[in-house]
């Protein structure tokens, strides 16, 4: 019996230093962290890595260019059950929250890009960059076999929030909405 237990506590501990060091810097194993939710205070908070990359649908994306909005970056592909669940959850906190200053973005990885494309279809109204080679993902530490995986950037485009599992509107929105509510968006930004 002390073998299984012992398998679980290595287990245990891998996950720890998994959602501890999720976010890069160092500092975020002091933030909070629960459920597969790592979430840093603004004085914990590291900034994010580039986030560039060429859209679903074409032309490009640059996540500097949304500095002064919170981000959030849902991790997705079309190939896996628990994104599809959780589509209709982002749109609904999108549409929810997009007045107040929120953007959503998401990032398809090791897809085709017509299963992509078919994929987000009458699913979501927000931008995905085209990521086949998980490029993006792993420098944000979002390992492919850690897919869906959502992160949301705060106005001045560090890493608030880090969820490992598919997400429900009443889980992220006032996750989203508790960090847009720390700073106003500038003005003429919605």
């Amino acid at each position: 019996m002390a073998a299984p237990r012992l398998v679980v506590g290595l287990l245990s501990v891998a996950l720890a230093a998994v959602l501890t060091g999720c976010t890069g810097g160092g500092r975020e194993s002091t933030c909070d962290s629960a459920n597969g939710i790592v979430e840093c205070g603004p004085e914990q908070r590291s900034d994010a890595p580039k986030i560039t990359g060429e859209l679903l649908t074409g032309g490009s994306y640059d996540v500097a260019d949304q500095r002064g909005q919170v981000v959030v970056v849902n991790f997705w592909g079309s190939w896996c059950a628990p994104c599809r669940a959780e589509a209709d959850d982002l749109e609904g906190t999108y549409q929810a929250t997009k007045d107040s200053g929120v953007t959503f973005l998401g990032i398809n990885v090791q897809d085709s890009r017509d299963k992509a494309i078919a994929f987000e279809e009458g699913r979501v109204s927000y931008p995905s960059i085209f990521d086949p080679g998980s490029r993006l993902a792993l420098d944000m530490d979002i390992p492919p076999n850690t897919i869906p995986a959502t992160v949301v950037l705060d106005r001045e485009g560090r890493i608030a929030v880090v969820i490992r599992a598919a997400v429900r509107q009443e889980g992220l929105q006032p996750i989203v909405e508790r960090i847009a509510a720390e700073s106003p968006a500038p003005s003429g930004q919605r």
